[in-house]
C-alpha cells in the first residue's frame, strides 16, 4: 500500500498519525483497513445530497367538491331538519274555486314533520417521544407537523367515506348508496349485442343517457326551476374517456363538449357540472358502473361539519417519555332533504 506523503508543517518524526490508529514514532503515515473502514464511513456520511421534499402517501379526496358543508353547531347527537307538506280541501285545481251560492271556504292545512340526522365523533392522537423530537430538530425537520399532516390525511379520507357511502356498522350510508333513491339502468345501445356500457355507444347515446337522467329528477321535482339538476358523478374510466374521446374522425371537439353543449339542464337555464369521482366505481347493482344525478345545493343535500377537526387537548407523557395530543371533530352523516333530487343509473 502507497505511503501517504508529508504535508505542510508536520514532522513525520515527531507526529505521525495514520486513519485508524496512532502510528508508531518515525513510521511512515500509512492507510490500514481501519482506516479505510472509517475514511469510507465519513464519506458516506458527508458525500450525500439529502433531498429535502418528504413522499406522502398518493391518495384522492373529493367529499368538498361534491356535496355543501356547514360549519358549526357543536358536540351535538343529531341534526335535525323541518319539513312541510301542504293540503287543501278539494285540491288546487276547481275545487279552490268559489262556485256561485257556495257558502263554505277551502281550508290550507300543513303537516309539519322533523327529520332527524345522525352525529358522530372522529377522534385520533398522535405522540411524539421527546428523544425524537430532540432529534428532529438536529435535521430541522418537525416530527409533530409530519405527524399532524398524517392525522389531516386520516380525517379527510375519513371525510371522504362518509360523504360517498357511510358507515355500515354505524347504520349511515351516503351519495351512492342511500336506499331512499331510484335505481334505474342506462338504456342499451340497440346493437346485435345490446350494451349499457358508453364504451359502445355513440355520442349521441351518450347524451341521451345524460338527459335521460337529469329530466327524470326535473320531472320528479315537479319541475321546480330551482331543482333542474346541476351535477354529475361518473367513474374515471368513463370520465376520461368523453374527456378524450372526438365526437367523430373529423370532429374537433370531445364528447365531454359535446355533452356540456346539449344537456338538458344548460339548454332550461341552469348550469351542469360532469366530474369523475372515484367511488362510482362498482357502486351499482351486481357492481356495474354508476352515474349519479343530484341537484347539489344545501337545500336539498348537505353535511354538517359541527366541529371542525381540532387539537383539543396536549400533555406530557412522563411514563413514556412523550407528548401525546388529541384531535377530535364532529361530523353528521348525508342529509338528503329531497329523495326526488337524486338518480342513480347503472350499467354505464
Amino acid at each position: 500500500m502507497a505511503d501517504f506523503q508529508n504535508v505542510g508543517n508536520f514532522d513525520a518524526g515527531v507526529f505521525t498519525p495514520k486513519l485508524g490508529g496512532v502510528a508508531p514514532s518515525g513510521s511512515s503515515f500509512t492507510m490500514d483497513a481501519a482506516g479505510i473502514a472509517s475514511g469510507g464511513a465519513f464519506l458516506t456520511s458527508e458525500l450525500e445530497k439529502r433531498d429535502p421534499l418528504i413522499r406522502k402517501p398518493l391518495t384522492s379526496v373529493t367529499y368538498a367538491r361534491d356535496i355543501p358543508i356547514q360549519t358549526g353547531g357543536g358536540w351535538v347527537d343529531y341534526v335535525t331538519a323541518m319539513n312541510v307538506a301542504y293540503g287543501i280541501t278539494g285540491g288546487s285545481g276547481s275545487g279552490a274555486v268559489g262556485a256561485g251560492g257556495a257558502n263554505g271556504t277551502p281550508i290550507i292545512q300543513a303537516n309539519v314533520a322533523k327529520g332527524a340526522y345522525k352525529a358522530h365523533l372522529f377522534s385520533a392522537a398522535l405522540r411524539v417521544n421527546f428523544v425524537d423530537m430532540q432529534r428532529s430538530n438536529l435535521i430541522g425537520r418537525s416530527l409533530d407537523q409530519l405527524l399532524q399532516d398524517g392525522i389531516r390525511l386520516t380525517y379527510d379520507k375519513h371525510m371522504d367515506a362518509n360523504v360517498y357511502t357511510g358507515f355500515e356498522d354505524y347504520g349511515t350510508t351516503g351519495l351512492m348508496n342511500n336506499p331512499n333513491v331510484t335505481e334505474t339502468t342506462a338504456a342499451s345501445n340497440g346493437a346485435d349485442s345490446p350494451s349499457t356500457k358508453w364504451k359502445d355507444k355513440t355520442p349521441q347515446q351518450i347524451l341521451k343517457d345524460v338527459n335521460d337522467l337529469l329530466s327524470a329528477v326535473w320531472a320528479s321535482c315537479e319541475y321546480d326551476t330551482d331543482a333542474i339538476p346541476n351535477h354529475i358523478l361518473l367513474p374515471y374510466e368513463q370520465y376520461n374517456y368523453i374527456l378524450t374521446t372526438m365526437v367523430s374522425d373529423l370532429a374537433s371537439e370531445t364528447i365531454y363538449d359535446f355533452l356540456m353543449k346539449n344537456n338538458a339542464a344548460v339548454k332550461n337555464g341552469g348550469e351542469l357540472f360532469i366530474g369523475g369521482c372515484r367511488w362510482c366505481k362498482g357502486a351499482g347493482t351486481g357492481q356495474a358502473d354508476r352515474m349519479v344525478g343530484y341537484v347539489n345545493k344545501p337545500r336539498y343535500i348537505k353535511m354538517d361539519e359541527l366541529v371542525p377537526m381540532s387539537r383539543i387537548m396536549t400533555a406530557p407523557n412522563v411514563t413514556n417519555v412523550c407528548y401525546d395530543t388529541a384531535y377530535m371533530a364532529n361530523i353528521s352523516e348525508v342529509q338528503l332533504f329531497y329523495p326526488t333530487s337524486i338518480l342513480y343509473v347503472d350499467g354505464i
